[in-house]
């Protein structure tokens, strides 16, 4: 599943392959990506949204 991450080094959107789905402690949830480079993104997202997700 592709998904729009910020890149906050290049400032820049980017889209990038979604590698995981993470619910944080405080209810919070977000996919997770690699740059080409290697670097973590994080995205957070609304639940309904994690719900649908196939990762």
């Amino acid at each position: 599943m592709k998904a729009t991450f910020y890149d906050v080094k290049a400032r820049a959107k980017v889209d990038a392959e979604v590698t995981e789905k993470v619910k944080y402690d405080n209810n919070r949830y977000a996919f997770r990506a690699k740059t080409a480079d290697g670097r973590n993104l994080t995205k957070f997202v609304k639940k309904a949204d994690w719900d649908k997700a196939k990762v």
